[in-house]
């Protein structure tokens, strides 16, 4: 039996991301595991919300969001895929940290592997970092993937 039979992998694609998606494929392989890639993507800070200078997005928006993001996804599936590991891809609309805990529990993951930063820039002074939050609320292990130059 296999350690960890389903791999959780949250993916923003940067190269952060992809690298922690590689090093799952290492570990699905040695245990047998399957990978499940998530993108978690949002409504922008300001953009939606009862504030006065809060705006509305058009419907379109939000669909052209998510068609781009699953187009994203299925390229890195498939080169998943072809490096010879089962994989499948997930697309939500949310907050990452809070959708990556939710999505670990539906699919069964034994282990998360994430990057330690990945687009946020500024973002992660001001809020804290995705897998900050991840790892303070999940209750299975999370592995993170510092950044090449962290490393």
């Amino acid at each position: 039996m296999a350690l960890f039979e389903s791999i959780l992998v949250p993916i923003d694609f940067s190269p952060q991301s992809d690298r922690a998606a590689d090093v799952a494929v290492e570990l699905a392989k040695e245990m047998g595991a399957e990978i499940h890639l998530l993108h978690v993507y949002g409504v922008p800070v300001g953009v939606a919300g009862p504030g006065i200078y809060d705006t509305a997005l058009p419907v379109t928006v939000m669909a052209d969001l998510r068609d781009s993001a699953a187009k994203a996804l299925e390229e890195r599936v498939a080169r998943l895929a072809a490096a010879g590991v089962k994989v499948s891809g997930l697309v939500r609309e949310g907050i990452p940290a809070q959708s990556i805990i939710e999505v670990a529990e539906e699919v069964g993951a034994g282990l998360i592997v994430m990057g330690t930063r990945g687009l946020s820039g500024l973002k992660h002074v001001l809020l804290g970092s995705v897998a900050e939050r991840t790892i303070r609320h999940t209750s299975c292990p999370v592995l993170t993937v510092p950044d090449e130059e962290e490393s």
